[in-house]
């Protein structure tokens, strides 16, 4: 929850303050106040740590596909199928809900509960006998990780003041999607290759559970400090919030971009690694290590660039939250295409780096634009809309739209259907970056602390 006050009225024997008001004037504490920089930047490790496992045990499925059509004798639509829609659909119905507890509830219990849940569903995929028992795996998957962004990022806000958020959340969105991706493609490939698919999705969900132990001993719920001096008042319904957000044109322009960002995104997630190993007749260990590496090596140079950027030109002008994510994909489409077009596999990996760290500049810094807009007191359903719209739209038509394309492909293209279906897939760049740039010229009337 933002909050607005000093904390050291409380210190002081003042009355106490309010934490969380809803159309209040009543003074409100600053929780980011109640610890240092080296509290702040060790929780966020913590919370870095938990994003990172969330992207992994998504992204692995990613470079699994081929060993599972192969085992299963399954279409590139089921695949797409797998990898998106079985993912999103149940983890859009659990993302509003899972995200009220996060705002009303210890979020700290939130992300412990989420993160042990879909470490031990990433483990049963690895038993898996038959297509359907991954597919029902995967569900398991889908409906606990909602718990994992929407409330890191709401803990976020309350840990680092205003002029640091930028910077926090990009490196928290960008940065971590970078290490999953890393470890997911990079490290679950390697080990796929040597050991087999099941191996691999069993190893991914392990150390989940570790750190799961370590985040529930170990991260701090802020609102237990506060709560111990501070009086709570009327808090919104779910639908309410939900209400309220849908009256801000940023939030619903910011909703409509990345999720026809993420039709683009998750549908070259999906099926790239599968791309390369099919066009360039690579072995998956010659494809995974280096496009792990070079992926998880973009997204954190660029996030922690955009994140720099953004606190730097954002302090003074909001917009460029939401303008740079819109120049990102502009900048990106001619890069991807390039990428896509190349005729050996160094060089597409090698174009690709430059385009995934343009990327990694802007889009993150669309959760910082929902930030400064929704209110303190929606952060984590502010997230969880924005996720659920990301996964319901794009993780569900991105890969499946991608495995269909290249089916009706492969006849006349045969093995470089994939090429030509991701090259289509660029197109969502162009009205995503419209939106976005849209989003930023209405930041200014929705602004809400």
């Amino acid at each position: 929850m933002d909050t607005r006050a000093a904390l050291d009225s409380i210190h002081s024997g003042a009355p106490p303050a309010t934490y969380g008001p809803l159309g209040s004037s009543a003074p409100t504490v600053h929780p980011w106040s109640l610890y240092g920089p080296w509290q702040r930047w060790l929780y966020f490790g913590l919370l870095f740590a938990v994003t990172a496992f969330n992207y992994f045990d998504y992204f692995i499925v990613a470079v699994l596909l081929e060993p599972i059509k192969q085992e299963f004798h399954v279409s590139d639509t089921a695949l797409g199928l797998l990898s998106g829609m079985c993912f999103a659909l149940i983890f859009a119905a659990a993302a509003v809900p899972i995200a009220r507890w996060a705002d009303r509830g210890n979020r700290r219990t939130v992300i412990t509960v989420a993160l042990s849940g879909w470490s031990v569903m990433t483990i049963a995929c690895g038993f898996a006998q038959s297509f359907w028992q991954l597919a029902l795996a995967r569900f398991g998957v889908g409906i606990t990780e909602p718990g994992a962004m929407p409330p890191s990022q709401s803990l976020i806000a309350d840990y680092f003041p205003p002029e640091r958020r930028a910077s926090a959340t990009s490196i928290l969105c960008g940065g971590a999607s970078s290490v999953g991706w890393l470890l997911g493609i990079g490290i679950g490939g390697l080990i796929a290759s040597r050991y087999g698919w099941r191996v691999a999705f069993v190893l991914a969900g392990v150390p989940g559970l570790l750190l799961a132990l370590i985040v529930r001993a170990v991260l701090p719920e802020p609102r237990t400090h506060l709560l111990a001096t501070v009086k709570r008042c009327d808090i919104e319904t779910a639908w309410q919030s939900i209400g309220q957000l849908r009256r801000k044109q940023s939030f619903v322009l910011s909703v409509v971009a990345i999720s026809v960002y993420a039709i683009f995104s998750y549908g070259v997630t999906a099926f790239v690694a599968s791309f390369m190993t099919r066009s360039f007749h690579a072995p998956m260990t010659d494809v995974s290590g280096p496009l792990g590496c070079a992926i998880a090596v973009a997204n954190l140079v660029g996030s922690a660039i955009g994140g720099w950027v953004a606190d730097k030109l954002g302090s003074r002008n909001p917009r460029w939250y939401a303008r740079l994510p819109a120049c990102a994909c502009i900048v990106a489409l001619p890069l991807y295409l390039l990428a896509l077009s190349a005729d050996n596999l160094g060089l597409a990996i090698g174009i690709e780096f430059f385009a995934e760290v343009v990327l990694g500049v802007g889009i993150p810094l669309v959760f910082t634009t929902i930030m400064v807009v929704c209110g303190g007191h929606r952060r984590s359903i502010a997230s969880a809309v924005l996720y659920c719209a990301m996964v319901l739209i794009g993780g569900s038509l991105g890969p499946f739209l991608t495995g269909v394309l290249s089916d009706s492909f492969a006849a006349a293209a045969g093995a470089d259907s994939l090429r030509y279906a991701l090259m289509a897939m660029c197109a969502f760049l162009l009205p995503a970056a419209a939106a976005f740039w849209a989003s930023s010229g209405v930041i200014f009337q929705d602004q809400e602390a």
